[in-house]
């Protein structure tokens, strides 16, 4: 169980608003943060990975605290054992992709990270850089790179945003199957409502900062 219960002051193009949200993740869970561009959702990725600070509140990762306003813990990122997918994939240019995969790991193993290049078919491609393949490519390298690193949480922010539609649908069937095979616990960002759908266990509708609204889809899809 991942419980993340946190208070941040942002910046919106209307004005400040508050970040204030209570969310639970269970255990090889898939939910989706759904909601409009500056909401608040992507924040809420960074302060689970300790790459922002909430003003207040705590993030707990099975029984761990990685987060406490008033205890004054806060974890470094490096200690947190966050996989992380970010919206332009962010692969190093200069490594290949076997280096970047491996990268990712706590201990440099070449044959899981050949194992893992295998599993979306670019093990033929383990030389190549990140500008030699395609965007679809890209956001295999930066999924299974995540996968590496043996994560307690699994963190997408907008990981399919830049593809076309028929790639992108493609590719949601590939994360979804990742996904259950891993039995990650996993927090997705989108503004896409239909991709939410496809995906998600869970959707936690967020708007202003705010959750709104959480559709329980293993309920809706079993009646």
């Amino acid at each position: 169980m991942i419980i993340i219960k946190v208070k941040k002051r942002l910046h919106g193009a209307e004005g400040d608003f508050w970040l204030d949200v209570d969310i639970e993740l269970r255990n090889g869970e898939f939910l989706v943060l759904w909601g409009p561009s500056g909401s608040g959702k992507t924040t809420i990725l960074r302060c689970i990975a300790g790459l922002e600070r909430p003003q207040e509140g705590y993030i707990k990762v099975n029984g761990e605290v990685w987060f406490d306003s008033k205890r004054g813990i806060n974890l470094p990122p490096q200690k947190r054992h966050v996989g992380f997918v970010f919206q332009d994939y962010a692969l190093f240019p200069n490594m290949s992709l076997l280096e970047n995969v491996m990268y990712g790991m706590k201990i440099e193993d070449k044959e899981k990270a050949l194992e893992l290049l295998r599993k979306v078919r670019l093990e033929g491609l383990k030389d190549k850089r990140p500008n030699q393949i395609s965007g679809g490519q890209r956001q295999r390298v930066a999924l299974i790179r995540a996968l590496a690193r043996e994560p307690k949480v699994l963190l997408l922010d907008e990981p399919l945003s830049a593809l076309d539609e028929e790639l992108r649908a493609e590719l949601q069937e590939e994360l979804k199957s990742f996904q259950r095979s891993y039995n990650i616990p996993t927090l997705m960002v989108t503004h896409h409502k239909e991709e939410a759908l496809r995906l998600a266990d869970r959707i936690v509708r967020i708007k202003e900062g705010r959750v709104i609204e959480v559709i329980n889809q293993i309920l809706t899809n079993s009646t």
